[in-house]
């Protein structure tokens, strides 16, 4: 099939990746346009569209698709079909309705739970158990549209958002190439998701990313895997006589009890109920690194954290 593929960061590359291996003509790529980035703020390229590149694929970077040129453009690709993975821009009705088979998503959830931005983080940090990916008819509704393909994944208690991640874009590449094949063969069959059991997922936001010790410990272990390994759950604790921000990349439940951000040893601290251990940390401009190798930097702990 003619497929436009249209995706922005490392997480879409394994499903361009397949169906370029699949031996679908990928049309098109679209991708967020270059940002600038590292000390000398030189443009970079998004992970999409440096594999496009690779694949010898015409790379698009429109800052929208709202207009009538950029319209015209992407109907000229004649696709028979769009796939959509993490792009990051608005999908207008005309987009949408231009492939002849419409728009595939892949969603990193289990819909209808965790519609928005942030589902991968949100699902961890609710404690989930499991989650999932799926392939879903694009409407012009946030992630409202009929599903036709998914695989669970379970959520191991200590899994950060990270493994989670990782985990999701393997297997969701693999989901959306039988999904095409399905397509191609005209049997891919597509239902309406329930309307009981919708939850968003909104973005994370810099403001949630501190560490707040009088949650339970199971709230903030979650948290703190969630946010792993961005943005980072983080800290604040005295050191040489002045406040030092520390991320929480890695965590594990643990025995004990004080006032909410008491240290209790070996970097356990004390929570809302129980308390939590920290196994790797990164101390600001520091690279990461577990918690011995934190504890033999700094020396004595303060015994509170903040």
């Amino acid at each position: 099939m003619r497929v436009v593929f249209m995706g922005t960061p490392e997480f879409s590359v394994p499903t361009l990746t397949e169906i370029v291996s699949s031996g679908h003509e990928v049309v098109a790529v679209y991708t967020r346009a270059p940002k600038p980035a590292g000390r000398g703020q030189a443009e970079r390229k998004s992970p999409v569209h440096e594999a496009a590149e690779g694949f010898g694929i015409p790379v698009f970077t429109p800052k929208s698709l709202k207009g009538l040129d950029e319209q015209g453009v992407f109907a000229l690709h004649d696709a028979d079909v769009a796939v959509v993975v993490a792009y990051g821009l608005l999908l207008p009705k005309a987009i949408l309705e231009a492939p002849r088979m419409g728009c595939l998503n892949l969603h990193g959830s289990l819909l209808p739970r965790w519609r928005g931005a942030a589902p991968i983080q949100r699902a961890v940090m609710a404690g989930d158990s499991q989650t999932g990916v799926m392939v879903m008819q694009m409407d012009e509704g946030l992630d409202t549209g009929a599903v036709a393909l998914g695989e669970v994944i379970p959520i191991a208690p200590d899994m950060t958002s990270g493994e989670l991640h990782d985990q999701m874009m393997r297997v969701g590449a693999d989901l959306m190439g039988r999904a095409l094949a399905a397509l191609e063969r005209g049997s891919l069959d597509f239902k309406p998701q329930p309307e009981d059991g919708v939850t968003y997922a909104k973005k994370i936001e810099k403001a949630e990313s501190r560490v707040d010790w009088s949650r339970p410990a199971g709230e903030v272990h979650n948290h703190i895997r969630g946010l792993s390994p961005f943005p980072g759950a983080w800290f604040e604790v005295e050191l040489g006589g002045k406040p030092v921000r520390v991320k929480v990349l890695r965590s594990s439940l643990a025995e004990g009890s004080g006032a909410p951000g008491t240290v209790l040893g070996d970097l356990t601290i004390a929570c809302g109920n129980r308390a939590v251990r920290l196994v790797q940390v990164q101390r600001e401009g520091k690279s990461a690194m577990d918690a011995a190798t934190f504890l033999r930097g700094v020396g004595t702990m303060p015994g509170i954290v903040q």
